[in-house]
């Protein structure tokens, strides 16, 4: 073909002419980008596995480093733990008194968070600083996209300018530093179902309107006593220019609430020791198990104080009321959320053969007891509650179905559960001085806490002793209210409510001072304790086991010619009522029911009933001569403990007598009718001779007998 050819053919048929390898010309440059751009994508392929395969090596690495220093944090703590013991020891071999392990672990904690805080080296995670614009809504977490990857950033509060250096002063510091989650939900179950599990309940009851005196009114008296007095002090720091920032009357509440919680380990400690007066001891122990748990539904009441309108801080009747109604609901919410738990594990343990195998039913047992403080706080109400009811439950009903193996283990391992938790805690405190990053000291704040605390525990012992003595017959003295008022240490409960929360400026000002109440009340109150019992002469070595005299106020007496007399004239005693219709109750209906022990349901319960008694009951029970009694004398009351008395001689249904030697056999628990006193006149009964009733009385002892 010719030239010109190419040019009659027009534009479409020229191209059509032409040949292949010029028809490829003009693609030429396309084909070498696509082939260049495919040789780029390959390579930045390659270099993009290349960084991620670095980035996950990276990451490793941070994860090794973190699994390291996490396990010297932990290391840190169980050397401490360590130490504490080895000094605890030292201590007791030497009789040394003035220092309690728990004052021991706070100071080992201050050595170690000196060591911490000034003695490692620097080292900041963070390469610079991100500016943000400040937005109308406040954020709790911060998403970053990196090359595809999201990474979630956790708001921890605002921090001053002239803090960032302490914040960003080294890992170690951020590593000891623990979730306040983790004293609720781990160390503080142990703690109190240890309160609940192994209290003295023959103490505990016989003074029982007391300690919920003390308890429950004293705990409020206290809250709103302090809560007002540093409202004051809020109040003058604002005069004088030391209020950086806004405090609350509802913050001020929120303090009195959580410092009213006290903690008398370290007296109770030293109290066992000596075996000092046990009256004091239960009204002290009684005191300190139940106004923790008090403090802390007080406390979540008054952070669910919400006054409608714009003044959210202003005194609202509604709100008020409203914060009472949730006081009453979370505390018998709980309460029975943890005696229901208790009463299923008795029941678990009674219609299965678990007592067979010893360990199955120790791990059964801890875990229906942890499990009571989780399920508590994940239905709203309030776990410390609930796991010390259940303690007492437990200890009341499921104990008597454990395999004797188990009883052991089970005292044993909360009773090791607990000396850890509370020393790890303790340490924590003495560590935390140095190493939390959120502290706020004011001299004047701390100052009038100390004031205020003292008032407020003087205004909780003195007048409710003075009105609770016009009831009791054996009247709580002064020696003993002294003691009272000089033992309201605080400790761990408090400590953990302050560490909460602290994102707020008037939160840190709290916990700090709380830190300080601690390590003061704990080395300073807790060492004069044994000084304090001498100084007061308050009665030492005396075995808490060993039954009183007949006139102490521990017996209920019944004086008359008769038995209509001596009903007319009953000694009033402090719950010596409630105690009788709950003994009644519980031994002819609650034990049988979810123990080995009692009387069978086919005698007390309905004859309609009769298919569900045979049910109920269990075969130990019409094998059994006599119930079955705890190792430790925790029972509140059984038909061994009925003493009658003629003139000068006491008869007791155990066999012990006084001037005249007689004994009594108990006719068991097959002879027991349906009604309390039916079961007393059963027990009493001396063969076929009929008992006179002229000139006698009749003594129930509210304790048993070791």
């Amino acid at each position: 073909m010719e030239p010109g050819d190419a040019a009659r053919l027009g534009p479409g048929r020229a191209a059509r002419a032409l040949p292949p390898r010029l028809l490829l010309l003009p693609l030429l440059p396309l084909l070498l980008g696509r082939g260049l751009r495919a040789a780029a994508a390959a390579s930045s392929g390659a270099a993009a596995e290349d960084s991620s395969a670095m980035e996950e090596l990276a990451t490793e690495k941070e994860a090794e480093e973190s699994h390291r220093q996490d396990s010297v944090s932990l290391l840190t703590f169980i050397l401490l733990l360590t130490l504490t013991i080895l000094t605890i020891w030292l201590f007791k071999h030497r009789r040394v008194r003035f220092l309690h392990e728990t004052g021991l672990a706070m100071i080992y904690g201050l050595i170690v968070g000196v060591i911490l805080r000034y003695g490692t080296p620097a080292t900041s995670g963070h390469d610079k600083s991100l500016s943000c614009t400040q937005e109308d809504r406040a954020f709790s977490t911060l998403l970053v996209n990196v090359s595809g990857k999201f990474f979630e950033y956790t708001l921890k509060g605002e921090i001053s300018p002239g803090k960032i250096n302490s914040v960003e002063q080294n890992d170690m510091l951020r590593k000891v530093t623990f979730d306040p989650e983790v004293f609720f939900n781990i160390l503080l179950p142990p703690i109190i179902f240890h309160a609940g599990y192994s209290l003295k309940k023959r103490h505990f009851f016989r003074n029982l309107g007391s300690i919920l005196a003390y308890a429950f009114l004293g705990t409020a008296v206290s809250c709103f006593i302090i809560g007002n007095l540093m409202y004051g002090v809020v109040k003058l720091m604002k005069i004088v220019g030391q209020l950086s920032d806004k405090f609350y009357y509802t913050d001020c509440l929120f303090f009195g609430a959580i410092i009213s919680a006290t903690d008398p380990v370290t007296v109770l400690a030293i109290f066992n020791e000596l075996h000092a007066d046990v009256d004091l001891y239960a009204l002290l122990f009684g005191e300190s198990v139940l106004n923790d748990a008090v403090a802390i539904v007080l406390s979540s009441s008054i952070v669910a104080y919400q006054p409608a309108g714009l003044n959210t801080h202003a005194f609202d009747a509604a709100a008020f009321f409203k914060s009472v109604g949730i006081f009453l609901g979370i505390f018998s919410g709980s309460f029975t959320m943890g005696a229901v738990t208790g009463v299923v594990t008795a029941l678990v343990t009674k219609f299965t053969k678990l007592h067979c195998f010893p360990l199955l039913e120790t791990a059964l047992f801890f875990l229906m007891s942890w499990s009571t403080f989780l399920l508590a706080e994940a239905c709203g109400f309030t776990g410390v509650v609930a796991v010390l009811f259940c303690g007492i439950t437990q200890a009341h009903y499921t104990y008597n179905n454990l395999s004797v193996e188990s009883r052991s283990r089970t005292k044993q391992l909360f009773e090791v559960l607990h000396f850890l938790a509370e020393n790890f805690i303790f340490s924590y405190m003495g560590l935390a001085l140095f190493t939390f990053q959120k502290h706020v000291f004011s001299p004047v704040f701390i100052i009038g806490a100390f004031v205020a605390i003292f008032l407020g525990r003087a205004a909780h012992i003195y007048p409710l002793s003075f009105f609770l003595n016009l009831g009791r017959r054996h009247k709580i003295g002064w020696n003993f209210q002294h003691m009272m008022m000089f033992s309201g240490l605080r400790g761990a409960m408090a400590f953990a409510l302050a560490i909460r929360d602290t994102a707020s400026y008037a939160r840190q000002m709290m916990f700090t001072t709380t830190l300080l109440i601690v390590f003061f009340t704990v080395w300073i109150i807790g060492g004069g304790t044994t000084p304090m019992l001498s100084w007061l002469n308050i009665r030492v070595g005396v075995d808490p086991d060993q039954d009183p005299p007949p006139n102490n106020d521990s017996f209920q007496v019944l004086q008359g010619d008769g038995p209509d007399s001596a009903r007319g004239n009953r000694t009033k005693q402090e719950s010596a009522w409630l105690f009788r219709l709950w003994y009644s109750f519980d031994h002819n209906y609650l034990k049988p029911i979810l123990t080995h022990s009692g009387p069978p349901l086919t005698t007390t319960l309905p004859a309609w009933c009769g298919l569900l008694a045979r049910c109920l009951t269990s075969p130990q029970v019409y094998d059994n001569q006599e119930p079955l009694r705890e190792e430790d004398s925790d029972f509140i009351l059984t038909e061994g403990d009925l003493t009658l008395t003629y003139g000068d001689s006491t008869v007791t249904a155990n066999g012990s007598s006084g001037s005249h030697t007689a004994s009594t056999s108990l006719e068991g628990s097959r002879r027991t009718k349906s009604s309390s006193e039916e079961v007393l006149d059963r027990a009493l009964g001396t063969g076929d001779q009929p008992v006179s009733s002229r000139g006698t009385r009749l003594v129930f002892p509210l304790e048993d007998n070791a």
